[in-house]
């Protein structure tokens, strides 16, 4: 395979602390590596550097000469001030990027749901991801690096992107380096997987499953090798603890060798664990969602759903954005009220639930971590044993010194852990969790998971992360944007099934009713011609459902948007041929005639924006 990029004896340090030592590696032709390792060790340190982005302190990048990166940066790198066709195509015409199938491909899979025309500025954070990931896509760069590219994505758009992924080359061409929490997009596309620890990174072959089972193995040979080293340790510590007298009659050397042993204990692996906590008792009735609907503005989220949870039960959320998963769980925890319909709420039950902002810390921001711990309690029953404040913020990471961290100065990981161990602490037994693998990396994700797997509560989860739902529930529900709540029993591939099949009809019904509309059209005409004796044809529509109306009004303001930038464009060219005819005296006829080419162009793609106009106004009729 060929080379495309490389570093050799890359060094990087921030303050006292050494990320990277000397480290070198390559990405070679047709490699998909994913990064992996804890939150803060310097992953996107590595990439920043092999993309050439920082300036490492020692060492080299290493690049062949027509190799380009197209790089994504977890920070908004977009200027705001362009509108999100500018960020993205700059100023070409609709059917200039229009007729590229993988421009095509990449609008529908991460935009569809944006507006074209509002300024970058005005997106939201996840909107502001999406445009950013679609600008880098469009291109045909070599080799491509994505710093959390699953971040704002539902379960739907992380399948796009890994589908995207694997279809982008050939498989013996480009380069794809990806850091990522979500191990099921990692074992998805990655043929490799680069660990970043302890300042080097250790290769392994295949996704994030032979990753582990890999480093598995190397931890039980180096378990064995320290086994070794400590009854080694213990023979010479006997040795050395004999009287002075007999000390004085050994050799130097084997007093040396034996201080030498002893005092190079290597540093154990900073290594997570959340062990089972107390769990207050759970009756018979959880929490029980009766024939709610639920209307917010304009749009009525909810249509009559019936929800019960058991206990212990264990259920995943997922659906499409906008569809309520978030008010759900708010419903669930009794903080809105429903329109109609009743919650109905076991006596015994205590919800606690981890939100997606991470907002309850704010009250907290100035206090240190483990004084947010002590004010639950200061003694804690963990696994059958009592543990203090201090001990339990270390097991979930927090070192002596960083639990003494104000909180405001904490990571986004690092808040989402505290906030864990603060509801964790309170003994709750209903806990719901929305995106709670956000700024996780996936050591601490599996710390998590491995609570969850034994939690004797009931469990909610909203999440995008098809990796931790099969991983900690039993089965999943889906919302589908149409107001209802539905089993799958299929799990997530069911979900994708089921939204591939909605994309289909809904794509097979415009297709239908364009053709019902050209066929009217013709027959009006033919009866409109003098001595035609057809009739007009009729066509009797049957009502159009809520969700079809809303992509319809959609589709309305998206064409509005494109029909008006047709005409600025048609006018541009007007203009153009006005003073080309005024400059040549109308003899340019080349240039002349490539402007009524696209001036044609135009008027076709005018035509066929009017018909899906009158499409879509007829689904709101």
């Amino acid at each position: 395979m060929a080379h495309l990029l490389g570093a050799e004896n890359l060094s990087i340090s921030f303050g006292t602390r050494t990320i990277l030592d000397g480290v070198s590696l390559g990405l070679e032709e047709g490699d998909r590596i994913g990064v992996v390792g804890r939150n803060g060790d310097g992953k996107s340190t590595l990439m920043r550097l092999l993309a050439e982005r920082q300036t490492p302190d020692d060492g080299r990048v290493t690049r062949r000469r027509d190799v380009t990166v197209g790089y994504l940066d977890q920070s908004d790198v977009l200027d705001g001030d362009l509108t999100v066709g500018q960020a993205i195509v700059g100023d070409a015409a609709d059917y200039e990027w229009a007729s590229n199938a993988r421009i095509r491909d990449v609008m529908s899979g991460l935009i569809q749901e944006v507006d074209w025309n509002a300024t970058v500025s005005s997106l939201s954070g996840g909107q502001k991801r999406r445009v950013a990931l679609a600008k880098l896509l469009t291109g045909d760069d070599d080799v491509v690096m994505l710093d959390e590219p699953t971040n704002h994505l539902d379960v739907e758009g992380v399948a796009w992107l890994a589908q995207h992924l694997k279809n982008r080359w050939r498989a013996d061409a480009g380069g794809l380096l990806v850091v990522t929490h979500d191990r099921w997009f990692l074992d998805e596309i990655c043929t490799r997987t680069w660990e970043v620890h302890d300042a080097v990174i250790d290769p392994f072959d295949g996704g994030y499953a032979a990753y582990v089972l890999a480093r598995a193995e190397r931890d039980r040979m180096a378990n064995v090798v320290e086994g070794k080293r400590q009854q080694l340790v213990k023979k010479e510590l006997a040795w050395l603890r004999r009287g002075a007298p007999a000390r004085t009659a050994k050799p130097k050397f084997r007093i040396e060798a034996a201080n030498n042993l002893i005092a190079d204990v290597p540093e154990p692996r900073d290594t997570l664990s959340l062990n089972k906590m107390a769990t207050a008792r759970l009756g018979k009735d959880v929490l029980d969602l009766e024939e709610v609907s639920l209307t917010l503005g304009d749009t009525e989220l909810f249509k009559n759903i019936t929800l019960r949870l058991a206990p212990g039960e264990r259920l995943g959320l997922v659906g499409v954005n906008g569809a309520g998963k978030t008010t759900l769980l708010r419903l669930l925890n009794g903080e809105i009220e429903p329109t109609k319909g009743r919650l109905k709420r076991g006596t015994t039950v205590q919800t606690a639930v981890l939100t997606q902002e991470v907002k309850e810390l704010d009250e907290v921001a100035d206090m240190r971590v483990i004084e947010v711990i002590e004010n639950e309690k200061r003694v804690f029953s963990v696994g059958g044993r009592e543990l203090s404040a201090g001990q339990l913020v270390e097991q979930l990471g927090f070192n002596a010194q960083r639990q003494w961290t104000p909180v405001k100065e904490l990571s986004g990981g690092e808040r989402r852990r505290l906030q864990l161990l603060r509801l964790l602490v309170g003994e709750p037994n209903v806990l719901m969790l929305d995106e709670p693998t956000n700024d996780l990396d996936t050591d601490t994700l599996a710390a998590v998971e491995d609570v969850l797997d034994g939690w004797p509560g009931t469990l909610v989860v909203v999440s995008h992360d098809r990796y931790l739902l099969e991983r900690v529930t039993d089965h999943q529900m889906a919302l589908l944007g149409d107001g209802k709540l539905r089993g799958l029993p299929g799990g997530v591939d069911q979900y994708l099934e089921l939204r591939n099949a909605a994309l289909v009809a809904n794509s097979s019904a415009s297709t239908a009713a364009r053709g019902s509309s050209q066929a009217a059209r013709a027959a009006a005409a033919g009866s409109s011609r003098p001595g035609s004796g057809g009739g007009v044809a009729t066509a009797v529509a049957s009502g159009s459902s809520e969700a079809e109306k809303r992509i319809a009004k959609k589709d309305l303001t998206r064409i509005d948007r494109q029909m008006t930038k047709l005409k600025q464009q048609v006018e541009k060219v007007n203009a153009q041929m006005t003073a080309a005819t005024e400059k040549s005296g109308g003899a340019d006829f080349e240039q002349l005639a490539e402007l009524n080419k696209k001036l044609q162009s135009l008027a076709a793609d005018q035509e066929d924006l009017e018909m899906q106009w009158l499409e879509a106004s007829e689904k709101l009729d």
